[in-house]
């Protein structure tokens, strides 16, 4: 039973179409409306999926290439590596913890100011996995372990999208939509770094191409050659016979251009994604909101800023990059554990970092606020990393911010109290 409450829970399309069939079904909207509506909310969270996948495995030829070319060996954060390790042993109490704290989530919304239900399903797995083995190693079991580790979890849920919402509001222009993504943290870094630097800094959505440059202005076009340049130069540094053997002899000037273009592909489809499911997921909210957790609102994946500022994603991306490289220079320098950074998680959470400090401070807060974000990310999995190492995970580690303040934040209270 426990398995299959994982396995329902831990897949968003259908997570988010269950919330939006109770939504039309509070509504007493009409069969059709309401399969309707269920159907396309789970089929733009596949569609959002679909293009992660895309963009995720154009990213990770460039990770290899880069690996490859600057020869640096270190931990790379990488959250499912984690969790896969720590559901082989712990996952009923991961289940239970994220069963029991999604209800706390919904327990806050209805009773607190923090009107938030988090809706991002595999963090919400990946959260409750590292407070399972956080707190079984600090001595809980059985009844406390579940109880202690919902409550937690369900908190977190509730205050991340907190205070990541006045942000949200200059993002969207509404109060419609939440935020639900564990690396908020960083975002709201991002987005202060943007209100001291950005000060009558224009919109990176604003920004002015001489006519010749005029395709510029399609977001998709924009990414795909700006990523051309970074692909090729990456894959002259690893060499031609090492990303020969990587695309199965295909030349290597081509394979780079082909992946850039394939990475614009799938950012077109997730942003594709993402306008379906706000269509869709916003309006079946509202009978959740009305009839069981007054002026609740749906807190979504960190994509469903992507639409609001193109151009800010692939800033984000670079400069947050950017950050994790002079990050892994400086632990270098420090004879430090080394974190290299990860492409996967410097382009979903610097993009979304890129957002947010545009929302404050255009251009300039879009570049610093992610090179911050970046530095972040780099940093706080060091930290992390001695919890985790207690725990036999010593060579990989959790990428995300929050995933960083909670994890040395509990880990520390835990040791605390089992002294």
């Amino acid at each position: 039973m426990f398995k299959v409450i994982l396995d329902i829970l831990s897949v968003p399309a259908i997570l988010v179409g269950i919330i939006s069939l109770i939504g039309l079904l509070l509504q007493k909207k009409s069969i059709s409306d309401v399969f309707k509506g269920t159907i396309k909310t789970i089929l733009g969270f596949l569609v959002l999926g679909g293009g992660a996948g895309i963009a995720v495995s154009a990213l990770s030829h460039f990770g290899n290439m880069f690996q490859e070319a600057f020869n640096m060996q270190g931990v790379v954060p990488h959250n499912e590596a984690v969790v896969a390790l720590a559901l082989e042993e712990y996952g009923t109490s991961t289940a239970l913890i994220m069963a029991f704290g999604m209800l706390v989530n919904i327990l806050f919304a209805r009773f607190t100011k923090m009107k938030y239900i988090f809706l991002t399903g595999h963090h919400t797995l990946y959260m409750a996995a590292m407070i399972a083995v956080i707190l079984m190693v600090g001595g809980l079991s059985g009844f406390s372990l579940v109880l202690v580790g919902s409550l937690v979890l369900g908190f977190v849920m509730a205050f991340f999208p907190a205070i990541a919402q006045p942000t949200m509001r200059k993002i969207t222009g509404t109060d419609d939509v939440a935020f639900a993504h564990f690396g908020t943290v960083g975002y709201v870094l991002s987005a202060w770094v943007g209100k001291l630097v950005g000060k009558n800094s224009k919109s990176t959505e604003e920004m002015n191409f001489p006519k010749s440059l005029g395709f510029l202005r399609d977001s998709s076009v924009a990414v795909a050659l700006t990523m051309a340049i970074f692909y090729v130069i990456v894959a002259i540094a690893a060499g031609p016979e090492y990303v020969h053997g990587l695309s199965g002899g295909q030349n290597f000037i081509l394979f780079a251009i082909i992946q850039a273009i394939t990475f614009a592909g799938g950012v077109y489809v997730i942003l594709a994604g993402v306008r379906l499911i706000l269509a869709e997921i916003v309006p079946a909210f509202k009978g959740i909101s009305e009839k069981l957790v007054p002026d609740a609102k749906p807190a979504l994946d960190c994509p469903v800023v992507f639409p609001y500022a193109p151009n800010a994603v692939l800033i984000g991306f670079l400069s947050s990059f950017l950050g994790g490289i002079v990050g892994m220079l400086i632990l270098i320098a420090l004879k430090s554990t080394i974190i290299l950074p990860g492409v996967v998680p410097h382009f979903f959470c610097g993009a979304t970092a890129g957002v947010f400090g545009n929302a404050t401070g255009g251009k300039k807060g879009a570049f610093f606020g992610s090179f911050a974000h970046g530095l972040l990310i780099t940093f706080l999995p060091v930290l992390l990393m001695p919890v985790l190492g207690d725990l036999g995970f010593a060579n990989t580690t959790f990428s995300d911010a929050d995933f960083g303040v909670v994890g040395i934040i509990l880990g520390n209270i835990v040791k605390l109290f089992a002294q």
